[in-house]
């Protein structure tokens, strides 16, 4: 089963950005993007104040989401030491 994908408002600035800036991590960022969709409850849920969202890494960045029904929204992809 494919999922949807949402992103936020915020996400969504991010990637234009990052299209701009780092088109290395913006491609590794879409191709997990297309992983997600397959399979997002094998990334790891999180715990304390971002319970109820999960995580993939890529690399040394994290992308931060949560998983409603079939729907995905994905919040933002920072660097693992700010992303909590």
């Amino acid at each position: 089963m494919e999922y949807k994908i949402k992103f936020t408002p915020f996400f969504e600035n991010q990637l234009k950005k990052l299209k701009r800036k780092d088109k290395v991590l913006f491609e590794r960022l879409i191709k997990k993007l297309k992983e997600l969709r397959q399979n997002p409850e094998h990334y790891k849920p999180l715990r304390n104040v971002l319970k109820g969202n999960r995580r993939a890494q890529l690399g040394p960045f994290v992308l931060i989401f949560d998983i409603e029904g079939e729907l995905i929204t994905v919040h933002y992809v920072k660097h693992h030491d700010k992303a909590y």
